[in-house]
C-alpha cells in the first residue's frame, strides 16, 4: 500500500495493501478499502464506508459514513458522498443463474457510477449504474437516480429527476432577469441554459 507519512488510517479499517491512498487522506473506524483501489489526495474515508476493488477517487472527495461505493466507480475531484448512499454496480442482480447455481464474478460484468467534479450525493441516495453526474450537480438525500444527471442539476424524486439548477457553491441558483439566464446567490456568479444544458460564464 501506498502510505505517505500524512495518510491517517484508524486501526479498525480494513485498508488493502494493494490499495494506493494519497497524502493528507484519512481512512476511519471499520471503513473498508479493499484491493487496487485508488484514493486522491486530501480525502476522508468516514466511519463503516465500503470502497469496492479498483475504485478510482481524485483528490479531495469526501465519502461520509456508511456509504457503499461499488466498482467500478470512478469519482473526480471534489466529490461528496453522504451518509449511506450506494453507488451500485450490477444492472441486473440475481444471487443464482437460471440453472440454480450460485453467480461467481464469471457470471456477470460490474458496471459502475461516474461522478465528475464537485458533484455531492445527498444521504441515503442511490445511484443505479450505469449513470454519469455531471459536474458540480446535486443529487437531493433519498433519490433514486437511473439516469445521466447533467452538469450543475439538482435531482431529486424516485426517479429523480431534475428540479432546477445549482451553483458551484451548491446552492439553488436563481433566475436572471433574462430568460435562461441564471445567478448564484452566493457567489453572483452567472450562468446561461441552453437545450437544457447549463454553462457557467467565463468572466
Amino acid at each position: 500500500m501506498t502510505n505517505p507519512s500524512s495518510v491517517r488510517i484508524v486501526d479498525s479499517a480494513d485498508v488493502s495493501a494493494d490499495a494506493v491512498i494519497g497524502a493528507g487522506t484519512s481512512v476511519w473506524h471499520l471503513a473498508q478499502v479493499r484491493e487496487g483501489a485508488r484514493l486522491g489526495a486530501n480525502c476522508i474515508v468516514g466511519r463503516g464506508a465500503y470502497v469496492g476493488t479498483g475504485v478510482v477517487m481524485g483528490d479531495n472527495c469526501k465519502v461520509q459514513n456508511y456509504a457503499l461505493v461499488y466498482e467500478p466507480a470512478r469519482l473526480a475531484d471534489g466529490v461528496f458522498i453522504g451518509p449511506a448512499v450506494v453507488l451500485t454496480n450490477d444492472t441486473y442482480p440475481r444471487a443464482i443463474n437460471p440453472d440454480g447455481t450460485i453467480k461467481s464474478a464469471h457470471d456477470w460484468e460490474p458496471v459502475g457510477v461516474t461522478i465528475e467534479r464537485g458533484a455531492s450525493i445527498g444521504a441515503r441516495a442511490t445511484c443505479v449504474a450505469p449513470v454519469t453526474i455531471g459536474a458540480w450537480a446535486t443529487v437531493a438525500a433519498g433519490a433514486v437516480v437511473v439516469k445521466d444527471v447533467p452538469a450543475y442539476a439538482l435531482v431529486a424524486g424516485v426517479p429523480a429527476r431534475r428540479l432546477g439548477w445549482v451553483g458551484e457553491a451548491g446552492h439553488p441558483l436563481v433566475a436572471g432577469e433574462t430568460p435562461g439566464d441564471w445567478v448564484c446567490p452566493v457567489t453572483g456568479k452567472r450562468y446561461t441554459e441552453s437545450d437544457g444544458t447549463l454553462f457557467k460564464e467565463n468572466v
